[in-house]
Protein backbone atom coordinates (compact mmCIF):
# COMPACT_ATOMS: atom_id res chain seq x y z
CA UNK A 1 0.00 0.00 0.00
CA UNK A 2 2.72 2.23 0.98
CA UNK A 3 4.63 2.07 -2.85
CA UNK A 4 0.93 3.29 -4.23
CA UNK A 5 0.36 5.53 -1.67
CA UNK A 6 3.72 7.52 -2.62
CA UNK A 7 2.52 6.62 -6.84
CA UNK A 8 -0.62 8.34 -5.89
CA UNK A 9 0.23 11.28 -4.14
CA UNK A 10 2.87 12.26 -7.21
CA UNK A 11 0.42 11.46 -9.63
CA UNK A 12 -2.30 13.51 -7.94
CA UNK A 13 -0.02 16.49 -7.50
CA UNK A 14 0.68 16.14 -11.40
CA UNK A 15 -2.98 15.89 -12.31
CA UNK A 16 -3.33 19.11 -9.88
CA UNK A 17 -0.48 21.22 -11.58
CA UNK A 18 1.15 21.09 -8.49
CA UNK A 19 5.31 22.62 -8.55
CA UNK A 20 5.93 20.75 -5.09
CA UNK A 21 4.95 17.91 -2.57
CA UNK A 22 5.63 18.57 1.15
CA UNK A 23 5.65 15.42 3.61
CA UNK A 24 5.47 17.16 6.97
CA UNK A 25 5.62 15.12 10.23
CA UNK A 26 3.64 17.22 13.28
CA UNK A 27 3.64 15.02 16.93
CA UNK A 28 0.06 13.78 15.91
CA UNK A 29 -0.40 13.79 12.17
CA UNK A 30 1.67 13.60 8.96
CA UNK A 31 0.48 16.01 6.32
CA UNK A 32 0.87 16.41 2.50
CA UNK A 33 0.72 19.42 0.87
CA UNK A 34 0.71 20.68 -2.29
CA UNK A 35 1.94 24.10 -3.73
CA UNK A 36 -0.40 25.04 -6.32
CA UNK A 37 0.48 28.20 -8.48
CA UNK A 38 2.86 29.47 -5.48
CA UNK A 39 0.56 29.21 -2.73
CA UNK A 40 0.57 25.93 -0.35
CA UNK A 41 -2.86 24.02 0.16
CA UNK A 42 -3.70 21.33 2.67
CA UNK A 43 -3.98 17.82 0.73
CA UNK A 44 -4.13 14.74 3.15
CA UNK A 45 -2.92 13.27 6.53
CA UNK A 46 -1.32 9.72 5.83
CA UNK A 47 -1.81 7.56 9.17
CA UNK A 48 1.17 8.46 11.39
CA UNK A 49 2.13 4.67 11.12
CA UNK A 50 3.17 5.08 7.59
CA UNK A 51 4.91 7.39 8.30
CA UNK A 52 8.24 5.87 8.27
CA UNK A 53 7.60 3.61 5.44
CA UNK A 54 6.53 6.09 3.31
CA UNK A 55 9.57 8.87 3.82
CA UNK A 56 11.62 5.19 3.56
CA UNK A 57 9.60 4.86 0.11
CA UNK A 58 11.13 7.80 -1.15
CA UNK A 59 14.06 8.13 -0.33
CA UNK A 60 14.54 4.48 -2.03
CA UNK A 61 12.93 6.28 -5.10
CA UNK A 62 15.55 9.03 -4.91
CA UNK A 63 18.72 6.62 -4.16
CA UNK A 64 19.03 8.60 -0.87
CA UNK A 65 20.71 6.33 2.42
CA UNK A 66 17.09 5.28 3.86
CA UNK A 67 19.91 4.74 7.30
CA UNK A 68 20.68 7.90 7.79
CA UNK A 69 18.16 10.24 9.46
CA UNK A 70 20.18 12.74 11.07
CA UNK A 71 21.49 15.17 8.22
CA UNK A 72 19.64 16.56 5.26
CA UNK A 73 19.95 14.71 1.72
CA UNK A 74 19.37 15.67 -1.13
CA UNK A 75 17.74 13.48 -4.20
CA UNK A 76 16.28 12.55 -8.11
CA UNK A 77 13.48 10.63 -9.19
CA UNK A 78 12.48 10.01 -12.83
CA UNK A 79 9.25 8.36 -13.23
CA UNK A 80 6.54 8.01 -16.00
CA UNK A 81 3.33 8.78 -14.76
CA UNK A 82 0.07 8.66 -17.64
CA UNK A 83 2.90 8.10 -20.13
CA UNK A 84 4.42 11.30 -19.22
CA UNK A 85 8.34 11.57 -18.31
CA UNK A 86 8.22 13.43 -14.89
CA UNK A 87 11.57 14.40 -13.24
CA UNK A 88 11.40 15.44 -9.64
CA UNK A 89 13.85 17.02 -6.79
CA UNK A 90 13.92 15.54 -3.42
CA UNK A 91 15.17 17.69 -0.43
CA UNK A 92 14.65 15.45 3.22
CA UNK A 93 15.60 17.69 6.35
CA UNK A 94 15.31 16.15 10.09
CA UNK A 95 12.90 17.58 12.08
CA UNK A 96 11.92 17.12 16.02
CA UNK A 97 9.06 14.28 15.02
CA UNK A 98 10.59 12.90 11.93
CA UNK A 99 12.15 13.48 8.42
CA UNK A 100 10.75 16.25 6.26
CA UNK A 101 10.75 15.47 2.56
CA UNK A 102 9.79 18.35 -0.08
CA UNK A 103 9.59 17.26 -3.73
CA UNK A 104 9.64 19.98 -6.31
CA UNK A 105 8.37 18.65 -9.68
CA UNK A 106 9.99 19.14 -13.22
CA UNK A 107 7.76 18.60 -15.34
CA UNK A 108 8.27 19.87 -19.18
CA UNK A 109 5.43 19.71 -21.02
CA UNK A 110 3.37 22.23 -19.33
CA UNK A 111 5.85 25.24 -19.23
CA UNK A 112 6.37 27.67 -21.83
CA UNK A 113 9.34 28.96 -23.24
CA UNK A 114 8.03 31.58 -25.96
CA UNK A 115 9.05 35.05 -24.75
CA UNK A 116 5.26 36.46 -26.26
CA UNK A 117 3.54 34.14 -23.66
CA UNK A 118 5.53 35.07 -20.40
CA UNK A 119 3.37 38.31 -19.55
CA UNK A 120 5.61 41.22 -21.38
CA UNK A 121 3.72 44.23 -22.83
CA UNK A 122 3.89 44.70 -26.70
CA UNK A 123 6.68 47.54 -25.85
CA UNK A 124 8.37 45.78 -23.20
CA UNK A 125 8.90 42.77 -25.70
CA UNK A 126 10.98 45.03 -28.03
CA UNK A 127 13.15 46.55 -25.32
CA UNK A 128 13.93 43.31 -23.87
CA UNK A 129 14.41 41.36 -27.64
CA UNK A 130 16.95 44.98 -28.77
CA UNK A 131 18.89 44.09 -25.51
CA UNK A 132 19.73 40.33 -26.09
CA UNK A 133 19.98 40.22 -29.49
CA UNK A 134 22.92 42.96 -28.95
CA UNK A 135 27.01 41.14 -29.56
CA UNK A 136 28.01 41.77 -26.09
CA UNK A 137 26.77 43.62 -22.61
CA UNK A 138 24.80 42.21 -19.48
CA UNK A 139 20.96 41.61 -19.05
CA UNK A 140 20.07 41.23 -15.38
CA UNK A 141 16.72 39.48 -14.03
CA UNK A 142 16.08 40.40 -10.79
CA UNK A 143 12.92 39.25 -8.30
CA UNK A 144 12.82 37.01 -5.02
CA UNK A 145 13.25 33.04 -5.22
CA UNK A 146 10.08 31.52 -7.52
CA UNK A 147 9.44 34.34 -9.71
CA UNK A 148 10.33 33.01 -12.94
CA UNK A 149 13.19 34.40 -13.61
CA UNK A 150 14.77 30.93 -14.72
CA UNK A 151 11.70 30.55 -17.54
CA UNK A 152 12.33 34.03 -18.68
CA UNK A 153 16.45 33.46 -19.16
CA UNK A 154 15.87 30.17 -20.48
CA UNK A 155 13.34 31.78 -22.93
CA UNK A 156 15.98 34.22 -23.89
CA UNK A 157 18.26 31.52 -24.52
CA UNK A 158 15.85 29.33 -26.39
CA UNK A 159 15.33 32.26 -29.32
CA UNK A 160 19.20 33.15 -29.50
CA UNK A 161 20.12 29.40 -29.76
CA UNK A 162 21.31 28.13 -33.14
CA UNK A 163 24.46 26.60 -34.57
CA UNK A 164 26.26 29.86 -35.04
CA UNK A 165 26.33 30.75 -31.36
CA UNK A 166 28.31 28.63 -28.52
CA UNK A 167 26.19 29.16 -25.68
CA UNK A 168 27.13 28.63 -21.88
CA UNK A 169 25.50 28.14 -18.73
CA UNK A 170 26.52 27.22 -14.83
CA UNK A 171 23.44 27.00 -12.76
CA UNK A 172 22.78 25.48 -9.39
CA UNK A 173 20.77 23.40 -10.46
CA UNK A 174 20.53 22.40 -13.71
CA UNK A 175 16.73 22.44 -13.97
CA UNK A 176 15.97 21.59 -17.97
CA UNK A 177 18.20 20.13 -20.31
CA UNK A 178 18.47 22.11 -23.76
CA UNK A 179 19.61 20.67 -26.99
CA UNK A 180 22.74 23.11 -28.37
CA UNK A 181 23.16 25.16 -24.89
CA UNK A 182 26.31 23.75 -22.74
CA UNK A 183 24.82 23.40 -18.96
CA UNK A 184 27.50 23.30 -16.16
CA UNK A 185 26.07 22.48 -12.41
CA UNK A 186 28.06 23.78 -9.79
CA UNK A 187 29.53 21.93 -6.92
CA UNK A 188 30.64 23.97 -4.20
CA UNK A 189 31.89 21.23 -2.15
CA UNK A 190 34.53 20.64 -4.70
CA UNK A 191 35.55 23.75 -5.40
CA UNK A 192 33.51 23.92 -8.97
CA UNK A 193 31.46 27.63 -8.16
CA UNK A 194 30.05 30.48 -9.88
CA UNK A 195 33.52 31.69 -10.91
CA UNK A 196 35.65 29.11 -11.20
CA UNK A 197 33.36 27.89 -14.09
CA UNK A 198 33.07 31.40 -15.69
CA UNK A 199 36.73 31.84 -15.48
CA UNK A 200 36.99 28.41 -17.09
CA UNK A 201 34.01 29.53 -19.57
CA UNK A 202 36.34 32.51 -20.97
CA UNK A 203 38.55 30.05 -21.92
CA UNK A 204 35.80 28.33 -24.08
CA UNK A 205 35.40 30.37 -26.66
CA UNK A 206 31.74 31.57 -25.54
CA UNK A 207 29.51 34.06 -27.43
CA UNK A 208 26.42 33.72 -24.39
CA UNK A 209 27.11 33.09 -21.01
CA UNK A 210 24.23 32.75 -18.55
CA UNK A 211 25.26 32.82 -15.07
CA UNK A 212 22.41 31.69 -12.86
CA UNK A 213 22.96 34.04 -9.64
CA UNK A 214 25.20 36.60 -9.12
CA UNK A 215 25.88 35.92 -5.72
CA UNK A 216 28.92 37.82 -4.59
CA UNK A 217 31.90 40.55 -6.19
CA UNK A 218 33.92 37.68 -7.55
CA UNK A 219 31.50 36.34 -9.47
CA UNK A 220 29.89 39.74 -10.29
CA UNK A 221 33.28 40.96 -11.42
CA UNK A 222 33.78 38.17 -13.95
CA UNK A 223 30.46 38.60 -15.71
CA UNK A 224 31.06 42.37 -15.96
CA UNK A 225 34.51 41.71 -17.10
CA UNK A 226 33.01 38.84 -19.46
CA UNK A 227 30.34 41.61 -21.00
CA UNK A 228 32.70 43.63 -21.41
CA UNK A 229 35.15 42.07 -23.31
CA UNK A 230 32.28 41.08 -26.31
CA UNK A 231 30.09 38.25 -24.83
CA UNK A 232 26.66 38.63 -23.69
CA UNK A 233 26.02 37.14 -20.06
CA UNK A 234 22.49 36.63 -18.22
CA UNK A 235 22.54 36.63 -14.96
CA UNK A 236 20.18 37.03 -11.89
CA UNK A 237 19.93 39.14 -8.54
CA UNK A 238 17.69 39.18 -5.41
CA UNK A 239 16.55 43.01 -5.26
CA UNK A 240 13.31 44.10 -5.30
CA UNK A 241 13.17 46.19 -8.79
CA UNK A 242 15.05 47.39 -11.22
CA UNK A 243 16.47 50.56 -9.84
CA UNK A 244 17.64 49.06 -6.84
CA UNK A 245 19.40 46.24 -9.46
CA UNK A 246 21.91 48.77 -10.43
CA UNK A 247 22.80 50.30 -6.96
CA UNK A 248 23.08 46.23 -5.38
CA UNK A 249 26.08 45.78 -8.16
CA UNK A 250 27.98 48.96 -6.74
CA UNK A 251 27.01 48.05 -3.33
CA UNK A 252 28.60 44.89 -3.93
CA UNK A 253 31.92 46.49 -4.48
CA UNK A 254 32.31 46.72 -8.24
CA UNK A 255 33.02 49.87 -9.81
CA UNK A 256 30.30 52.46 -10.79
CA UNK A 257 31.50 53.41 -13.98
CA UNK A 258 31.64 49.09 -14.78
CA UNK A 259 28.35 48.45 -14.48
CA UNK A 260 27.22 51.80 -16.33
CA UNK A 261 29.45 50.32 -19.33
CA UNK A 262 28.39 46.77 -19.59
CA UNK A 263 24.38 46.76 -18.21
CA UNK A 264 22.54 46.63 -20.96
CA UNK A 265 19.20 46.30 -19.46
CA UNK A 266 17.65 45.06 -16.20
CA UNK A 267 14.45 43.52 -15.85
CA UNK A 268 12.49 43.11 -12.50
CA UNK A 269 9.66 40.19 -12.41
CA UNK A 270 6.99 38.88 -10.31
CA UNK A 271 4.56 36.20 -10.87
CA UNK A 272 0.70 36.20 -10.10
CA UNK A 273 -1.58 33.85 -10.53
CA UNK A 274 -4.15 34.05 -13.45
CA UNK A 275 -8.40 34.15 -13.11
CA UNK A 276 -9.78 30.69 -13.69
CA UNK A 277 -11.27 31.46 -17.48
CA UNK A 278 -14.02 29.16 -16.43
CA UNK A 279 -15.68 31.21 -13.50
CA UNK A 280 -14.04 34.59 -14.62
CA UNK A 281 -17.21 37.10 -12.94
CA UNK A 282 -17.22 40.58 -12.86
CA UNK A 283 -16.66 42.54 -9.25
CA UNK A 284 -16.31 45.24 -7.29
CA UNK A 285 -12.99 45.45 -5.25
CA UNK A 286 -13.37 47.13 -1.49
CA UNK A 287 -12.45 50.70 -1.43
CA UNK A 288 -9.90 49.65 0.84
CA UNK A 289 -8.02 47.95 -1.69
CA UNK A 290 -8.53 50.46 -4.63
CA UNK A 291 -7.17 53.18 -2.29
CA UNK A 292 -3.82 51.40 -0.90
CA UNK A 293 -3.30 50.93 -4.95
CA UNK A 294 -3.99 53.91 -5.54
CA UNK A 295 -6.78 53.93 -7.83
CA UNK A 296 -10.08 56.05 -7.66
CA UNK A 297 -13.34 54.74 -6.47
CA UNK A 298 -15.40 54.48 -9.78
CA UNK A 299 -12.14 53.21 -12.27
CA UNK A 300 -12.86 50.38 -14.29
CA UNK A 301 -14.50 47.02 -14.30
CA UNK A 302 -12.48 43.94 -12.71
CA UNK A 303 -12.65 40.24 -12.35
CA UNK A 304 -11.68 37.28 -9.90
CA UNK A 305 -12.80 33.84 -10.05
CA UNK A 306 -15.69 32.50 -8.21
CA UNK A 307 -14.45 28.74 -8.13
CA UNK A 308 -15.12 25.51 -9.75
CA UNK A 309 -14.00 22.12 -10.40
CA UNK A 310 -11.35 23.30 -13.28
CA UNK A 311 -9.57 25.31 -10.65
CA UNK A 312 -9.71 22.95 -7.89
CA UNK A 313 -11.79 25.83 -6.23
CA UNK A 314 -9.46 28.42 -6.29
CA UNK A 315 -10.49 30.87 -8.80
CA UNK A 316 -7.13 30.73 -10.29
CA UNK A 317 -5.75 28.29 -12.86
CA UNK A 318 -2.23 29.10 -13.78
CA UNK A 319 0.58 31.89 -13.29
CA UNK A 320 1.53 35.01 -15.57
CA UNK A 321 4.50 37.41 -15.27
CA UNK A 322 4.76 40.84 -14.32
CA UNK A 323 7.46 43.03 -16.03
CA UNK A 324 8.94 46.43 -15.31
CA UNK A 325 12.01 46.53 -17.64
CA UNK A 326 14.67 48.90 -17.55
CA UNK A 327 16.76 49.94 -20.71
CA UNK A 328 20.42 51.78 -19.38
CA UNK A 329 19.84 54.95 -20.95
CA UNK A 330 22.32 57.71 -21.25
CA UNK A 331 21.26 59.62 -18.69
CA UNK A 332 20.71 56.53 -16.25
CA UNK A 333 24.35 55.17 -17.26
CA UNK A 334 26.01 59.48 -16.19
CA UNK A 335 23.76 58.69 -12.99
CA UNK A 336 25.30 55.29 -11.84
CA UNK A 337 28.79 56.39 -12.36
CA UNK A 338 27.72 59.56 -10.31
CA UNK A 339 26.70 56.79 -7.18
CA UNK A 340 23.21 58.56 -7.37
CA UNK A 341 20.57 57.13 -5.19
CA UNK A 342 18.25 53.87 -6.37
CA UNK A 343 15.27 56.13 -5.66
CA UNK A 344 16.92 58.99 -7.97
CA UNK A 345 17.18 56.32 -10.72
CA UNK A 346 13.76 54.71 -10.42
CA UNK A 347 12.38 58.35 -11.05
CA UNK A 348 14.20 59.20 -14.26
CA UNK A 349 13.44 55.92 -15.52
CA UNK A 350 9.70 56.49 -14.78
CA UNK A 351 10.33 59.59 -16.43
CA UNK A 352 11.94 57.67 -19.82
CA UNK A 353 8.58 55.30 -19.47
CA UNK A 354 9.06 52.09 -17.54
CA UNK A 355 5.91 50.81 -16.00
CA UNK A 356 6.69 49.65 -12.52
CA UNK A 357 5.51 45.97 -11.43
CA UNK A 358 2.51 47.68 -9.64
CA UNK A 359 1.52 49.57 -12.79
CA UNK A 360 1.62 46.27 -15.30
CA UNK A 361 0.01 44.28 -12.57
CA UNK A 362 -3.05 46.88 -12.85
CA UNK A 363 -3.32 47.33 -16.56
CA UNK A 364 -3.46 42.86 -16.26
CA UNK A 365 -6.32 42.81 -13.51
CA UNK A 366 -8.27 45.51 -15.97
CA UNK A 367 -7.82 43.29 -18.79
CA UNK A 368 -9.35 40.33 -16.59
CA UNK A 369 -5.98 38.25 -16.89
CA UNK A 370 -5.35 38.97 -12.57
CA UNK A 371 -7.14 40.00 -9.39
CA UNK A 372 -6.49 42.80 -7.57
CA UNK A 373 -5.69 41.12 -4.84
CA UNK A 374 -3.01 39.20 -6.57
CA UNK A 375 -1.23 42.85 -7.78
CA UNK A 376 -1.43 43.55 -4.05
CA UNK A 377 0.03 40.47 -2.90
CA UNK A 378 3.31 40.45 -5.41
CA UNK A 379 3.76 44.21 -5.56
CA UNK A 380 4.02 45.57 -2.00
Amino acid sequence: PVIRLVNYIIADALSKRASDIHMEPYERRFRVRFRIDGVLYDQMDVPLRLKEAVVARVKIMSSLDIMERRIPQDGRIKVRIKGKEVDLRVSTVPTVFGEKVVMRLLERSGLVFDLTQLGFEEEQLKIFIEATERPYGMVLITGPTGSGKTTTLYSALIRLNSPEVNIMTVEAPVEYNFEGINQVQIKEDIGLTFASALRAFLRQDPDIILVGEIRDMETADIAIKAALTGHLVFSTLHTNDAPSTVTRLVDMGVEPFLVASSLNMVVAQRLVRKICANCRKEYHPPPSLLERLGLEKEEGTFYRGEGCPACNGTGYKGRIALYEVMPMSKRIMTMVVERVTADHIRQVALEEGMATLREVGIRKAREGVTTLEEVMRVTT
